[in-house]
């Protein structure tokens, strides 16, 4: 047996009740997105039941859909890729990672500099876009490294590729991920490499995340136990700090990610993989960019047809998300929203409403009664409610 895990990182499908708390009241990334395209163009994604989980402009409620359709909340505190991924895996986070909408501690940024041999710039919350373009001028000028964070709890660390090589970058976050403990255990500290030259600064894909490892099993250690394989494609590796992992390729954009999926697709296997899109997110949720997350969904959806079309008889595609990104409001943050959960495959039953889950962690409990495993101390399996 194999299954497809994909997350479409940042796309919501409207805000949780307890938005207002995370300053999030009104969110709806795919409506929003769709509104502001005139309509979303999703024929694969319509198929399997998108729009019968609430409505969408340009995308049907079928009245036959032929996947399995339902929205997830998330029951862990916080609203950041790495909550939603090991809430996905079967681990709900009670307590909420550390903010810093201030800064961090001088203290401990004076510790950080003396370890890594560097001086730090802005200790900021701040877009990462906005920062570079303001501080790294002055970074290049002097080697500082510019430090800031977000309304998540990351520590992020950015620097010129000509100025401070690759692995002197990916050193200091291992360092910053030593220092990020007890009280300041931020969910990730993040490399934020960039090129160009000072007005026409530009991220690059050699981004990487340096997460906590999760405080207990998960799906994914329950795989590698049993002797299954695990391979993961884009950054969630790094979300699990590697653990449970056999196999991870990280992937540029959206689009290696998909093509390796469908490669995948044709091919034969067993056990996870667990895919992250981060498009969505990095380049169009942050960046307040309705238009390109439009054009990303659409895109993808190409892509799904040849996955879901590829599918064996022992197969199951599961497409999801980690949180909302909404590019239409003010911010440019995650978003505190539900998620979308479609499930396709050739044993999979056509229409099967799943409802609104209580915990993304019943995508767990759910793949671990499929491959026989131990279920998780969170989560309820929708299993037996979509097979055929």
């Amino acid at each position: 047996m194999r299954a497809f895990l994909i997350v479409l990182d940042g796309v919501g499908l409207g805000a949780l009740p307890d938005a207002a708390d995370y300053g999030d009241a009104g969110s709806h990334t795919l409506r929003h997105v769709a509104e502001a395209n005139g309509g979303l163009r999703l024929p694969t994604l319509e198929r399997l039941g998108l729009g019968c989980i609430e409505p969408l402009p340009g995308v049907r409620a079928l009245g036959d859909p032929r996947g399995a359709y339902g929205r997830m909340a998330e029951r862990s505190k916080g609203k950041d890729s790495t909550t939603g991924h090991w809430e996905l895996a079967g681990i709900v986070s009670e307590r909420a990672f550390p903010t810093y909408p201030r800064g961090f501690p001088e203290d401990l940024l004076e510790r950080f500099a003396r370890r890594v041999g560097r001086e730090w710039l802005g200790n900021v919350a701040a877009s990462g876009t906005e920062i570079i373009a303001r501080l790294g001028a002055e970074h290049q000028r002097t080697g500082k490294l510019i430090v800031y964070t977000s309304a998540d709890s990351v520590f992020q660390i950015a620097a010129h590729e000509e100025t401070v090589p690759l692995p002197e970058l990916y050193e200091a976050c291992r360092v910053a991920r030593t220092l990020l403990t007890d009280e300041h255990a931020v969910g990730r500290v993040i490399a934020r490499p960039f090129t160009g030259a000072a007005g026409s600064y530009r991220r690059t894909a050699n981004r990487r995340d340096f997460s906590l490892p999760p405080p207990g099993a998960t799906l994914l250690d329950r795989l590698t136990e049993r002797g299954l394989q695990v391979f993961t494609i884009g950054k969630v590796d790094e979300l699990f700090a590697g653990r449970g992992v056999t196999e991870a390729v990280h992937t540029k954009d959206n689009a290696e990610g998909e093509a390796l999926l469908c490669e995948l697709a044709r091919g034969s296997g067993e056990g996870l993989v667990f895919a992250n899109l981060v498009d969505f997110d990095q380049q169009y949720g942050h960046r307040n960019d309705p238009s390109g997350f439009a054009r990303a969904l659409e895109q993808f959806d190409g892509r799904a047809a040849e996955l879901i079309g590829s599918l064996r008889s022992d197969e199951m595609c599961l497409i999801t998300a980690d949180h909302g990104n909404d590019p239409t409001t003010p911010s440019t943050d995650h978003s505190r929203e539900y998620v979308p959960l479609l499930v396709a495959g050739p044993r999979v039953r056509s229409g099967a409403d799943l409802g609104t889950r209580e915990t993304f962690a019943d995508v767990a409990a759910t793949l671990c009664e499929m491959f026989s495993l131990a279920r998780p101390a969170a989560g309820r399996s929708f299993l037996r409610e979509v097979r055929a």
